[in-house]
């Protein structure tokens, strides 16, 4: 079975090193970790592009498993965060980068200078700046409806706050109701993506919505 490929976005202010206590956590941080409020910040929206799992070399380089839905090495980007544990963003800025295979790049991080250094990052979630997802995430690519929202019956249900990626279709939380909802993308659910317009329309099975009433 393929792994499943999850991505997120957070809303807060850059660059976080440790969070600060008055952070306010919105949502449950237990299942979704890394989603913060701070006061008197202007919000920048954050993307969970994928992570780093294994190095190469002895030099410190990373390997970063992605899903932006094309081969890319990330050209002039200047810097991406890892998050080390929930709640915690550190910025690394990126010395040199190659693509690997449609889903992996190379990445030599400033600062990670040996296997073993390389290695403490290994697992660790990825994120890049809206700007700069935009940038390098392909439109086809499931990655990219993070932000979007979606439409069922008319109804606008909210924002998709997270993709999971599984072998046969995509799940799309929101938040409906005070409560975090899945919804199904696949060949029966999805009428139609408007690029333009950031909106996803589904046609969701009956009753599926009754279970975040």
């Amino acid at each position: 079975m393929a792994p499943v490929a999850r991505s997120r976005v957070l809303k807060e202010a850059p660059p976080l090193l440790n969070k600060p206590a008055d952070v306010h956590i919105i949502g449950d941080p237990g299942l979704c970790p890394g989603f913060f409020l701070l006061p008197n910040f202007a919000l920048v929206n954050y993307l969970s592009i994928g992570k780093i799992v294994g190095s190469f070399g002895v030099q410190g380089e990373v390997v970063l498993q992605h899903a932006l839905g094309k081969k890319t090495a990330l050209q002039d980007l200047e810097a991406l965060f890892v998050e080390m544990r929930k709640g915690e963003f550190l910025p690394y800025f990126i010395v040199s980068a190659r693509a690997k295979s449609d889903t992996e790049i190379y990445i030599k991080l400033e600062g990670v200078d040996s296997r073993e250094a390389a290695l403490k990052l290994n697992q660790r979630p990825v994120w890049l700046e809206e700007s700069d997802f935009k940038r390098f995430a392909s439109a086809s690519a499931s990655i990219s409806l993070l932000g979007f929202s979606v439409i069922h019956g008319g109804e606008n249900l909210g924002e998709i706050r997270e993709v999971i990626e599984q072998p046969h279709q995509v799940l799309c939380r929101i938040d409906l109701n005070g409560k975090e909802a899945l919804l199904p993308v696949n060949e029966s659910t999805l009428v139609k993506v408007d690029q333009p317009a950031r909106l996803v329309y589904l046609n969701l099975p009956d009753g599926l919505l009754d279970l975040y009433a």
